[in-house]
Parts: C-alpha cells; structure tokens; sequence
C-alpha cells in the first residue's frame, strides 16, 4: 500500500546516496525511511505505525541510528542546497533573519503579571497563604 507520506522516485535518488547498501538489513531503506516520513507527517506513534511498514522498533532504531550519525541533517542541508540552486541563488545563504518574538528579551517580566480580577500590572501574589 502506498502512503501520500511515501517518497517518489525522483526523491529517492536525490537522497539514495546517504543509504549504504549491501548490509544484511532485511528491509529496504526506502521502506525505512517511508515509515519514518509516515510518522513525521502523521504524528501518530511509534507503536501506531501501520503494518505496511517494517515492525516499529526496526523503524525506531534505524531513525535514532540516522539522527546520531547525523544522518537526517545532512540530508536537509543537501536538498536545502539543489533547491536554492534551482531557483539560481547561491547554494549557500549569505544571511539570516531572526524574529525577535522568537528571541528571550528581559527576565524582569515574570516578576509581575496581569491580575485577572484588578485589570491592572502588579506583583503575582500566590494564593497559598
């Protein structure tokens, strides 16, 4: 069965290099990496994999065995450099944009707080005396 999750084949080849074959896995990576790609776009858990898949703790183990090595990063990092080289800008970006929402900006502010009943700024008073 297939999965709207799974790889095509043009994707597969642009990351079939990063998969050695000829271990004595008995599982194809592309069906390992398909089951990974099912739980990063579904959500559901490990346990929760349908059986089309290779059984969850194969899929578990062979994902944590690619995040240690670095795996799903350099992957990234690869298809983040042939996109940018299609669209004609440099493989490499020269800049980045941080959002400032995203950024810690003062300690001071969890000191006080809005209190529900007064509508006003104050210091939190607990209610445990």
């Amino acid at each position: 069965m297939s999965y709207p999750s799974d790889l095509t084949d043009v994707e597969w080849e642009l990351i079939r290099e990063f998969f050695k074959c000829g271990n004595r896995s008995i599982h194809e990576k592309r069906s390992l990496v398909n089951a990974v790609r099912y739980i990063t776009k579904t959500g559901c858990q490990w346990r929760q994999l349908p059986n089309d898949f290779p059984c969850w703790p194969t899929v578990h183990s062979f994902f944590r065995r690619a995040r240690l090595k670095g795996l799903w990063e350099a992957i990234l990092k690869k298809l983040v450099k042939e996109s940018r080289e299609q669209m004609e800008r440099n493989s490499e970006p020269s800049y980045a944009i941080v959002d400032s929402q995203s950024s810690k900006t003062t300690g001071a502010a969890k000191d006080r707080g809005i209190d529900g009943g007064k509508k006003n700024k104050g210091s939190k008073k607990t209610h445990c005396n």
